[in-house]
């Protein structure tokens, strides 16, 4: 079967070799409760996340470099994804989260047919997704949780080789913040879309077109405002990368947030800009 689940759509046959993002079968790295995901997520018990090897889109920054390269990891398949669910969910975790999906949903799909879990699913993408890939995943998926990178093409082609990303990002983002939002009533998330942005060194240009394309969407959709960048990976080969976001970029982009009115956001301050919340991989 010629894999078409990406954006890049590079038509591999991932039975017989690796596609474009790196992996052929379910590959994981790490699963546990994570606790350091929006509050309304990682909630009391921690998030049940499912580090997924390889990716599609590869961001010269990545802090989970290991991971997007394939550089670790451990294959597993569908029916031990599913006693993975089953085995967070008896752990007390809060939902189970997918973290970097895309290219698994097929896999995943069947791990839930096998065992679906009574508990939130989220679907923690980079954003760059085509509509009939999320039309699958949107059959198990409660919470959507994209990361909106990138508006400007240029720094999509600067920073992942894919200039077309807001192409894709922005409809995606749209279908996925019309899942109707949902809290407990001690205020966990049982349902909706948190759009998170991760703030760039020299991009805060780009950032205010994040936030005012996010000012479009539903009312309901929370938006995270990411401060957390920190050098990483290759991220030494790009002048304006190798330092954080400095406070004056910061208070740009949020004085914006304020501007537009909105209130549903999540903030970071400044020390979230350190390597010490990147998980320690395990397989």
């Amino acid at each position: 079967m010629k894999c078409q689940l990406c954006p890049v759509s590079c038509g591999a046959d991932r039975q017989i070799s690796a596609g474009r993002c790196g992996v052929g079968g379910i590959k994981i790295a790490k699963y546990y409760l994570h606790p350091f995901e929006e509050p309304v997520v990682s909630f009391k018990n921690g998030s049940g996340c499912v580090f997924f090897c390889g990716c599609s889109l590869r961001c010269v920054f990545c802090q989970n470099w290991e991971l997007s390269r394939n550089e670790r990891g451990k294959e597993i398949s569908p029916k031990e994804l599913a006693d993975i669910f089953k085995e967070l969910e008896e752990r007390g975790a809060d939902n189970i989260n997918l973290v970097t999906p895309t290219h698994y949903v097929d896999k995943i799909a069947e791990a839930f047919a096998i065992y679906r879990p009574k508990i939130p699913v989220v679907y923690n993408t980079h954003g760059y997704e085509k509509i009939s890939t999320l039309e699958i995943a949107d059959t198990f998926t409660d919470i959507y949780l994209p990361d909106l990178k990138f508006i400007d093409p240029f720094l999509a082609e600067r920073y992942t080789g894919r200039a077309d990303y807001p192409d894709f990002a922005l409809p995606a983002v749209e279908f996925m913040a019309k899942k109707s939002r949902t809290l407990s009533g001690d205020g966990k998330l049982l349902s909706g879309c948190i759009v998170r942005h991760l703030m760039l060194p020299l991009a805060s240009y780009d950032s205010i077109k994040v936030v005012e394309f996010v000012a479009g969407l539903p009312k309901d959709t929370f938006f995270s405002l990411m401060r957390q960048y920190t050098p990483f990976g290759e991220a030494d080969k790009f002048p304006e990368l190798k330092r954080k976001v400095t406070q004056r970029e910061y208070e740009k982009v949020l004085n914006r947030v304020y501007e537009l009115g909105l209130t549903n956001v999540f903030l970071q301050d400044e020390d979230s800009a350190k390597t010490d919340f990147i998980p320690k991989w395990d397989f």
